[in-house]
């Protein structure tokens, strides 16, 4: 299934299901209404049909089977949301290697850049904090805590923070948790996946640049409203036969900055949810990036977005996350 949260014409936040090519959505409750002859309350939003589990769900996947005219609206006459916004908890993890090389070797060469000579400069350049995160990235998954309540769907402009001159987008794969658990081992960590996401992590790198040096992770730099942008649907773990082996490309205006493949994952989402759920309960819901693709952002090669700019990232058999960024 590819399910969808969206806003109807009257302001009302509705669930339902992508079909048509992603052109049009059934909506559940209206379909419920057509074949079961009753509203359900797992239908009342993408969270609730979750939390329903296997009952709920099969009986989406029969709505959608059927999809009674009366329930169906077109995606062009409604506002998407995230899949579920807000979701109870985000997190985001680091889990590709060649995003950090290539983000610390940028930031080196923009650091000597105005140097005499740059290229000198560059070799005698310390590494030592970088070397400490890479040495730290292998050993263990590493994470921080985004702000939910920043949570946007596709289509929906992100608003530059005033307090930013650098702005850029980060390109992830996301996926929701479909059921409560507590040290879940890596073996069984997949039966604990509901589906997967695009994840736009909007980072205003200016203030991320001054904030890191506290060693307590990205605060100003990634939190500001609009800047976790996720969708255009979540996509249930049956539908993707490989997760581990998806195209990922970040276009800006049309032109592509950079792809990559879900399968340059040093961590996968079962190394991720291990660690996380040790002593602490994952709930049904919440979501977990996969930290930025390599190439999958503007910083890796020196280059930061501009008012009006229209980004699209696109995940293979996902869809394409589109956001125009509007400075007031």
């Amino acid at each position: 299934m590819r399910l969808v949260s969206y806003q109807n014409q009257q302001g009302e936040c509705r669930s339902g299901a992508f079909i048509e090519q992603d052109e049009a959505i059934v909506d559940f409750q209206l379909a419920s209404r057509e074949v079961f002859h009753t509203e359900k309350p797992a239908f009342q939003s993408v969270q609730s049909l979750l939390e329903s589990g296997l009952d709920g769900l099969t009986a989406a996947r029969e709505l959608i089977a059927v999809a009674p005219a009366a329930a169906v609206v077109r995606r062009d006459q409604v506002r998407l949301l995230a899949p579920i916004q807000p979701p109870p908890q985000m997190r985001d993890c680091s889990c590709f290697e060649l995003h950090l090389q290539q983000c610390y070797a940028a930031a080196r060469r923009a650091r000597v850049a105005r140097e005499p000579n740059p290229e000198e400069a560059l070799k005698n350049i310390d590494t030592t904090d970088d070397d400490l995160v890479i040495e730290t990235f292998r050993r263990q998954p590493i994470y921080y805590k985004c702000n939910r309540f920043a949570v946007i769907g596709t289509d929906e402009d992100v608003i530059w923070p005033s307090f930013s001159k650098a702005m850029d987008f980060e390109l992830e794969f996301a996926c929701y948790i479909g059921r409560r658990g507590k040290n879940i081992s890596r073996e069984n960590a997949r039966d604990y996946i509901a589906g997967f996401t695009i994840f736009n992590d909007m980072t205003a790198r200016d203030e991320q640049g001054r904030e890191m040096p506290g060693r307590l992770g990205p605060a100003k730099g990634k939190d500001f409203d609009t800047g976790n942008v996720m969708g255009p649907c979540l996509v249930t773990l049956d539908e993707i036969e490989d997760p581990y082996n998806l195209t990922m490309i970040a276009r800006v205006n049309g032109e592509e900055w950079g792809r990559g493949n879900t399968r340059d994952m040093f961590w996968k989402f079962e190394d991720v949810i291990a660690h996380i759920s040790r002593e602490e309960t994952l709930h049904v819901g919440e979501v977990l990036g996969s930290g930025t693709v390599g190439n999958g952002c503007g910083l890796e090669q020196l280059r930061y977005l501009k008012p009006n700019d229209v980004v699209e990232l696109e995940i293979e058999q996902i869809g394409v996350l589109k956001t125009r960024i509007v400075k007031p």
